[in-house]
C-alpha cells in the first residue's frame, strides 16, 4: 500500500522543481526571455510603455510641446562642457547642430516653457561665446542668432539661484545654516503617517513643496515625471483603494498625490529605469518638504499588477507611455494616532567600504 504525500511534502517537491526551473531560465538571456515571452507575461506591459514613450518622443521632435527632453538633455550635456577642468576650446559638435535646431522649433511654439527657453537661450549664449566658432559650430550659431530672443521671467522659479540659467561659481551658491543634528530631526519627525485630523490640507503649501523638491537630480535635467494632486474625497478613496497597502485607513486620507512617470522622455531602452530612479529622488525630497510645513505623509507602494494598473491608468486618464511610480497621502496628523516603529537598518548592514 502506497502512503499519500503529505502537504508538506508536496510543498517541498514543488519548491524543489521550481528552483530547478528557475536555475535553467536564468542560467543564460535566451532563457530567460523565453520565460518571460512566453511562460510568464509579467513584463508585457512594461514592454508596450517603453515603445510608446519611444514613439511620443520621435512624435514630439516634430510637434509643439510645452518641454522638450531632447534640449532638456542637450543644454544640459552643453553645461556639463562650460564647467569642465579644462575647458575645450571646442566641444559638442556631434550635437550642438540638432540642440539649436530643437531650440529654433521650442522658440516657434506658444505653449513652451519660458523658463525652459531662457535655460537654453543663457547656456547657448554662454557656449558660442567661449567656443571657437568655425564648420558645424558656425552653423549652429547661425541658425542660434536668428532665432535669439531673451527670455524675461516675471517669477524666477526659484530666486536663491542666479538670475542668469547658465553655469555659474559653487561659492555663489547660499549659504545653508542646516546642521546635521537638525537634519537628522527632520528625518526622524518624517514618519509614515495613516491617521490623519479631519482637516483639509492648503494646496499652495503643497505646490510650494513640489517647486523645491524639483531641484532634486534628475539625468540630464530632464525630470521625466509628474504629480497628479487629488482633493476630491470620492477620487481619493477610488485611487487609494487600488493600492495594496492602503486597506484599513484609505477611507481618512486628506490628500493623494500621484507620481507619474513619463517614458516619452527617452529614445532608448536603456533609460527606461530613469523615471524611477528620478521621480524617487524627488519624491523624498517632497515627502520632506511637505514635514517642514508640518503636513505628514505616507508613500505609498504601488506594485506591478496588471488589473490595478489598468484601472489607475483609467482613472486617471494615462497615456500609454506614463506609468504610476508610488502614490503619497498627506495630511495633519492625530495627535493619538500611532504609527509603526519600523526599525531600521544601521549602516555596518546597508554599506560596503572597498
Amino acid at each position: 500500500m502506497t502512503r499519500s504525500l503529505s502537504i508538506h511534502e508536496m510543498k517541498s517537491a514543488y519548491r524543489k522543481a521550481r528552483n530547478l526551473y528557475y536555475k535553467a531560465a536564468s542560467s543564460s538571456t535566451l532563457l530567460s526571455a523565453f520565460h518571460y515571452a512566453l511562460i510568464n507575461r509579467s513584463f508585457d506591459r512594461e514592454h508596450k510603455a517603453v515603445l510608446s514613450g519611444q514613439l511620443a518622443y520621435y512624435k514630439g521632435l516634430s510637434t509643439d510641446q510645452n518641454s522638450y527632453p531632447l534640449l532638456r538633455r542637450n543644454i544640459h550635456r552643453l553645461e556639463k562642457g562650460l564647467i569642465m577642468r579644462p575647458r575645450r576650446k571646442v566641444f559638442a559638435e556631434a550635437f550642438i547642430g540638432e540642440t539649436v535646431e530643437c531650440y529654433r522649433q521650442a522658440v516657434q511654439s506658444p505653449s513652451a516653457r519660458k523658463s525652459e527657453l531662457k535655460w537654453a537661450h543663457d547656456v547657448l549664449n554662454e557656449y558660442f561665446g567661449v567656443v571657437e566658432i568655425h564648420g558645424k559650430i558656425k552653423l549652429a550659431y547661425d541658425v542660434f542668432t536668428s532665432c535669439r530672443t531673451a527670455i524675461e521671467l516675471k517669477t524666477p522659479h526659484n530666486t536663491l539661484l542666479p538670475s542668469d540659467f547658465k553655469p555659474y561659481k559653487h561659492s555663489n551658491l547660499p549659504k545653508s545654516n542646516i546642521t546635521f543634528d537638525q537634519i537628522q530631526h527632520l528625518f526622524t519627525k518624517r514618519r509614515s503617517v495613516r491617521w490623519y485630523q479631519d482637516k483639509d490640507v492648503e494646496i499652495e503649501k503643497v505646490t510650494e513643496a513640489i517647486n523645491i523638491a524639483s531641484l532634486a537630480p534628475s539625468a540630464c535635467n530632464r525630470q521625466p515625471y509628474r504629480h497628479i494632486i487629488i482633493k476630491d474625497k470620492d477620487t481619493i478613496s477610488k485611487v487609494a483603494n487600488l493600492a495594496g497597502g492602503t486597506k484599513g485607513f484609505s477611507h481618512n486620507i486628506p490628500l493623494l498625490i500621484v507620481s507619474i512617470g513619463d517614458l516619452s522622455a527617452y529614445p532608448y531602452e536603456r533609460d527606461r529605469h530613469l523615471i524611477y530612479i528620478d521621480s524617487s529622488l524627488a519624491n523624498m525630497q517632497l515627502l520632506l518638504a511637505l514635514q517642514t510645513q508640518s503636513i505628514d505623509s505616507c508613500s505609498i507602494n504601488w506594485p506591478d499588477i496588471k488589473s490595478k494598473d489598468e484601472e489607475i491608468s483609467k482613472a486617471l486618464k494615462l497615456p500609454p507611455h506614463e506609468r504610476v511610480i508610488m502614490l503619497m497621502s498627506a495630511g495633519y496628523a492625530l495627535d493619538d494616532g500611532e504609527i509603526p516603529y519600523s526599525q531600521k537598518k544601521n549602516w555596518e548592514e546597508i554599506t560596503q567600504i572597498i
